[in-house]
């Protein structure tokens, strides 16, 4: 990978001078600690360089190679566990000295990997068997190194000045490699081995396997991430985390709602889907948060951590919680230009590491997002509806209040009734919507749209987020304050659609520009508008047709925006690709206003893009290409996977065609005119919760409607079906 600086039109594209080093890579995450492997187990800096361990927004291991008397095994197979705790790697020797005294045959020794992540380490058992009729003697060696880049780094930031690489310290059975920044913090990868190598340097850790016919040996291996500001890694060995790692999952999973269907197909994208919510999950003091996406946004976003909530939060509302209290907490309350911080404004982005400490990028606690605010709000109204908790809801009435005032006062830069957003200095970001690709707005004869500019998407969160804000003003007591808040909610709907209404296009204008002129751009971001409920039934119904046209529909979803649209390319990260967030969205937003058979077109076209993604992972999006017969979509290169919003939305395409929702104040689980699509047969959702009583369900499929028996009910619920 040839490093240059970021100038591909907007600084903070991720930089790809090559394809990645494996599309088959290995990902692992266990909160605040992720590593990227390659298929044999190891850990090479080819490609984009991604594949390493991180800790921080920091590569703690940038090297890790397996070798059998100083040659690769030879690769026999290798995979993660369903629920991402254990990644096991088969391998086998190659032939070795096939003309000397020590001969070797190729296969007579089966070398098997396993790793897991626990507490910010990395732990690795290591076994050897031989499968010969003779003794084998030969040399095994890991071979270790750490660069201790920032995530920026390998994104194609090119820095100048670096820290310095501290002496490393090398003992009987441990290694300790380390690394002082620029930012004075000191980092160190501390690489444990048992039993103690032969030989250790700085580089390398040799072992001697002396081995009977079908006798085996075992090496195990730690490697901890520490700096200096935390306390050190618990290390601990290899099967007590294992076994710590196996309870928390488990326990995590018999406390959730799950979903089972008569599709083992679909049960798969299911299962992959709970699985990596549970590993982009990370424990922060207040609940979980969802890390948007691995490699590059192993963090916490604003909107992504949102938008994630609110597909999941049927199934789990405790999401949902965790996202607001830390948004709540980290709310900014100060004008700051260099974040792009107003009072009241949500999170975008927060960074650990050196590059955001020096503030050489501007993510430390970064607010250059214009969507985020509303959404913080919509969610809060949205986690009320389904659980009722108003206790909580009272504990960030405050930050709500102070959202609102954003919206308004920050938001509303020229008190036109729209929000829009324009950046405050060159660091920032250029474009802050979902879709913030430097030419993601543009109008029709593909000329970038000035700021301030004021998204179609956005208008509709505002109308969501004071609609909802009215009702809780109203449950809090501030009746005059709810009804200020619903006035301004009727206004802002009717506004929105006689400006952002384009005839020209047949669909909402995707954006106004800075001279309040209409960006003639169909495109995704109009579906949105759905979702919320500020369209009018007819513009919806046009919106959602459009949608489903082949201008826009590939056969595996909907595009971001149209094939003869000016700026359109199905290789674009946000101009012509398709993001299963997006589609669910839309989806939700189509069923919305009662056109579910189109919502089930959706869904259905997601589920079998979901066949042809590696481990049944959906990824934070694919190219546009139409679809061809017995090919699977194209994927994109340095897209996310796992991707938490896209993980979650299986869980929203369900609820939409369900129409499922929960009135907690009556104990009432609603279904309204549920429909399932053809590869459904009948769907069961288990220990589905309300107010502390908890049932399952099986829903089943008929030639007019969809059957809904109660299994089982513990506890005060009603389940309704409207047909």
């Amino acid at each position: 990978m040839v490093e240059k600086k970021i100038q591909f039109g907007e600084q903070w594209y991720i930089l790809a001078t090559s394809s990645p080093a494996d599309e088959r890579r290995r990902v692992l995450k266990h909160n605040d600690i992720f590593a990227l492997f390659d298929r044999f187990g190891d850990i090479q800096s080819i490609g984009m360089g991604e594949e390493g361990i991180y800790h921080g927004d920091t590569c703690f291991l940038s090297h890790l190679e397996l070798l059998v008397e100083g040659f690769r095994p030879m690769y026999l197979n290798s995979t993660v566990k369903d629920d991402n705790g254990l990644f096991i790697i088969e391998l086998m020797n190659p032939d070795l000295y096939p003309e000397g005294k020590k001969h070797i045959p190729k296969g007579v020794l089966h070398i098997f990997r396993a790793k897991l992540l626990w507490n910010n380490a990395c732990y690795e058992h290591v076994r050897v068997v031989n499968f010969g009729l003779d003794p084998v003697e030969a040399t095994l060696s890991l071979e270790v190194g750490a660069d201790y880049k920032d995530i920026f780094e390998v994104r194609g930031f090119d820095r100048s000045d670096r820290g310095e690489y501290m002496q490393p310290r090398v003992s009987e059975r441990e290694l300790v490699l380390g690394y002082k920044g620029l930012d004075d913090l000191i980092r160190k990868t501390r690489i444990t081995f048992d039993p103690s190598p032969v030989k250790l340097n700085d580089r390398r850790a040799d072992f001697e396997v002396l081995l009977p016919p079908k006798g085996e040996a075992h090496f195990y291996a730690t490697i901890a991430c520490e700096r200096d500001e935390e306390p050190a890694a618990r290390v601990t060995d290899y099967f007590t985390a294992f076994n710590n790692f196996t309870q928390e999952t488990s326990a995590r999973v018999e406390q959730s709602c799950t979903v089972v269907s008569t599709d083992p197909l679909f049960n798969r994208w299911l299962d992959r889907s709970t699985a990596d919510l549970l590993m982009l999950t990370t424990a922060m003091p207040d609940g979980g948060y969802p890390y948007a996406g691995l490699p590059w946004y192993s963090t916490t976003f604003g909107r992504d951590g949102i938008l994630t909530a609110r597909e999941y939060l049927w199934v789990d509302p405790g999401m949902a919680r965790g996202v607001l209290s830390f948004l709540a907490a980290t709310q900014a309350t100060e004008f700051d230009a260099e974040r792009d911080a107003e009072p009241g404004k949500i999170l975008h982005e927060a960074r650990q590491g050196e590059l955001a400490n020096l503030k050489e990028i501007p993510f430390g606690r970064y607010y250059g997002t214009v969507d985020a605010t509303p959404l913080f709000v919509g969610l809060a109204g949205a986690y009320y509806e389904r659980t009722g908790d108003l206790a909580f809801i009272r504990t960030i009435w405050p930050n709500i209040r102070n959202a609102l005032h954003w919206i308004d006062k920050y938001g509303d830069r020229d008190g036109d009734g729209f929000v829009e957003y324009a950046r405050y200095t060159e660091q920032g970001l250029a474009q802050q919507g979902w879709k913030d690709s430097y030419d993601s707005v543009f109008h029709s004869d593909g000329r970038l749209a000035d700021a301030p500019i004021a998204l179609v998407e956005v208008q509709a969160y505002v109308y969501e987020a004071k609609l909802r804000a009215s009702e809780l003003a109203h449950l809090l007591g501030e009746g005059g304050l709810a009804l200020e808040l619903e006035e301004s909610a009727r206004q802002l709907k009717e506004r929105f659609n006689q400006v952002f209404w384009c005839e020209e296009i047949g669909t909402y204008a995707l954006a106004l520009d800075g001279a309040k002129q209409q960006c003639k751009v169909a495109s995704s971001n109009a579906g949105h508008a759905l979702w919320t409920g500020i369209a009018t039934p007819d513009y919806a119904l046009r919106v959602a047709d459009q949608l489903l046209s082949d201008d826009f529909f590939c056969g595996w979803g909907i595009r971001t925006i149209p094939i003869n649209a000016a700026r359109y390319n199905p290789m674009a990260y946000h101009n012509g690709s398709v993001w299963p967030h997006d589609n669910a969205i839309i989806a939700e937003g189509m069923a919305r206003y009662g056109f579910t058979d189109k919502a089930m077109t959706v869904f259905s076209a997601l589920r079998e893009a979901s066949l042809y993604m590696d481990q049944t992972r959906m990824p934070e999006l694919f190219c546009g290409f139409e679809k061809r017969p017995d090919e699977g979509p194209t994927l994109y290169p340095v897209a996310c996977s796992p991707q938490a919003w896209a993980a979650a939305c299986v869980f929203s395409l369900l609820q939409a065609c369900l129409g499922l929702s929960f009135n907690p104040r009556q104990s009432e689980i609603r279904f309204r005119h549920p429909q399932l699509p053809s590869f459904l047969e009948s769907v069961e959702i288990r220990n589905l919760q309300i107010n502390g009583a908890t049932v399952d369900l099986l829903l089943e499929r008929y030639p007019n409607n969809v059957g809904v028996n109660v299994l089982r009910k513990d506890g005060n619920a009603e389940v309704v079906a409207v047909a």
